[in-house]
């Protein structure tokens, strides 16, 4: 696979009936699930989970996505979205980048970046990053 950056983390994705708009392809709003559930699994594999967040009373929440639409996916298809963390202020910011492709042509269908600012869950306002989340999401920071 021809990924953009190295060492991403990748997920399959199997483009369902439920994803298919009255165009015939993935509606836009699917992709961005498909983001979410890429960050939210390399999240888990960070061991920073559900559990760890609530425990920690803190969270990262998206406040800006950027996406790029490059090509459409049809129902059936098999596909592969790759994430890094590309950026952290290492306090309350972080950057990911994500790469949506379909192995069997080799075609980039989306490219994306967003952001993401550390939240105290129980009041929902901004606040810095525990030791856990400099640790965890630090040891999957991209070093350019």
């Amino acid at each position: 696979m021809s990924w953009d950056l190295s060492d991403p983390f990748v997920i399959d994705i199997q483009v369902g009936a439920e994803d298919i708009d009255g165009l015939g392809h993935a509606n836009n709003a699917v992709y961005v699930s498909w983001l979410e559930r890429c960050a939210w699994r390399h999240s888990q594999s960070l061991g920073l989970d559900l559990a760890e967040y609530r425990r920690l009373d803190r969270a990262m929440a998206v406040v800006r996505h950027e996406i790029d639409y490059l090509a459409s996916a049809y129902e059936g298809e098999a596909l592969q979205i790759g994430t890094w963390i590309v950026e952290s202020d290492q306090r309350l910011k972080m950057d990911r980048r994500f790469q949506l492709v379909r192995p069997a042509d080799a075609v980039t269908l989306l490219r994306a970046r967003t952001t993401f600012v550390c939240i105290e869950l129980s009041s929902g306002r901004p606040k810095r990053m525990p030791a856990e989340f400099i640790e965890g999401y630090g040891k999957a920071l991209r070093q350019t």
